[in-house]
């Protein structure tokens, strides 16, 4: 897991946590998951995050990662 790279995730609260790899704290926490994504864009331009993916679709399951 690289350092650099931003993670979006939900918590057990409910709200999403944008987390850099390998990182145990949260870089921030914000209450929608659009909000998150676009922060974690500000937070490091250029790359794109990775969001966890939070229900059923034809393509993944909530376990999976997927790119916005």
């Amino acid at each position: 897991m690289s350092k650099k790279q931003l993670f979006v995730e939900r918590r057990p609260q409910g709200d999403y946590a944008v987390r850099r790899g390998g990182a145990d704290r949260a870089s921030d926490v914000l209450p929608t998951q659009r909000e998150a994504i676009e922060r974690a864009r500000e937070l490091n331009p250029g790359h794109e995050p990775l969001v966890e993916r939070v229900r059923h679709t034809n393509v993944g399951d909530p376990d999976k990662w997927r790119k916005p």
